[in-house]
């Protein structure tokens, strides 16, 4: 079963940084474009955001504190 889920988690952190990668190319695109809209932008990010938090959260469960 502990296989099952690292597996599920694995995956589900090979989705969430593929979408952070989408983010970032269309914050990008948006900002280079000239005529990006900074609402949309400021939401982008702050989304984006969101994504590196999760990822971080996953990250935490596979691999977990050691103290030395």
């Amino acid at each position: 079963m502990q296989r099952t889920n690292e597996r599920e988690l694995r995956e589900q952190l090979t989705k969430l940084r593929a979408e952070h990668r989408e983010l970032d190319e269309e914050i990008v695109t948006l900002e280079t474009s000239g005529i990006a809209d900074q609402l949309q932008i400021k939401r982008l990010k702050k989304r984006k955001l969101g994504l590196k938090d999760q990822i971080t959260a996953v990250e935490d469960q596979l691999l977990p504190d050691i103290i030395a």
